[in-house]
């Protein structure tokens, strides 16, 4: 069996369960709406402004944030990925996953509880080793990831999942753009390494896909949806495109 990488890369440390989450994944996604802890309020602090201090307030107080602290995800993100498991089925036992913008690395950490065999998570930025998987600081636009991915993972890829957003500017117009660009780019490589039959998830903003994404989405693809996962803030303009049933570069996969 070949071994998966665990060599540590550069950067802080992260405290992370080995095995996070419940005892049985299928009441992960019920964690949150299950976790009861005491209202932390948080007194306010010389040279924090109002908008810092309501964040703060609202982080500390947030359910998915103390339930991941609580459980060893690395993130709140985890949950989402969890609830749109739920939903649609994406990761089963013996798949092969690759993370786009696997940092800090709650998606991966998922991916591989959740059973695949191979995963690979890719990002700019350091990643702590995410036991059971393989993490690789790098651009997943490099020219020859597809092929180096491809020989990771032992096989073209089954599922491609992107959690990647941009910087926000507050105005909504710039960052759906900005957002649909990144999500496009994820495309265009998810294609490259998908095997026919395999899945794409990707982070967009609320206005849903732009047309030409969405009609590319659906030449690619089986079933094209969108959803919002209960982990997704309700403020927050974020949905999630979950394309299914890759046809294959060439068709394969097509009715």
């Amino acid at each position: 069996m070949k071994q998966r990488s665990t060599t540590r890369i550069p950067g802080k440390a992260r405290t992370s369960s080995l095995t996070p989450g419940t005892g049985n994944s299928a009441a992960d996604g019920q964690a949150a709406q299950t976790n009861r802890t005491k209202t932390v309020t948080v007194k306010k602090a010389r040279g924090r402004t109002t908008a810092q201090h309501r964040w703060l307030q609202r982080q500390l107080n947030d359910p998915y944030v103390q339930a991941a602290q609580k459980q060893g995800w690395r993130s709140r993100a985890a949950f989402k990925l969890i609830e749109l498991d739920d939903r649609f089925h994406l990761i089963t036992p013996g798949t092969r996953i690759v993370d786009l913008g696997a940092a800090p690395g709650g998606w991966t950490q998922v991916a591989v509880k959740r059973g695949a065999a191979e995963v690979v998570g890719v990002d700019l930025l350091p990643v702590d080793p995410v036991p059971g998987a393989t993490i690789i600081e790098g651009d997943f636009n490099d020219p020859d990831m597809p092929d180096r991915l491809t020989e990771l993972l032992g096989g073209r890829a089954d599922v491609v999942m992107s959690d990647m957003a941009p910087n926000t500017t507050g105005h909504a117009p710039t960052d759906h753009l900005r957002i649909i660009g990144l999500a496009e780019l994820a495309l265009d490589f998810a294609t490259r390494i998908l095997a026919p039959g395999g899945a794409f998830v990707a982070k967009v903003f609320q206005g849903g896909s732009e047309k030409q994404m969405l009609a590319e989405l659906k030449r690619q693809f089986t079933q094209v949806r969108h959803a919002k996962p209960p982990a997704s803030r309700k403020e927050s303009s974020e949905l999630y495109v979950v394309a299914t049933g890759f046809r294959g570069p060439d068709g394969e996969g097509e009715d």
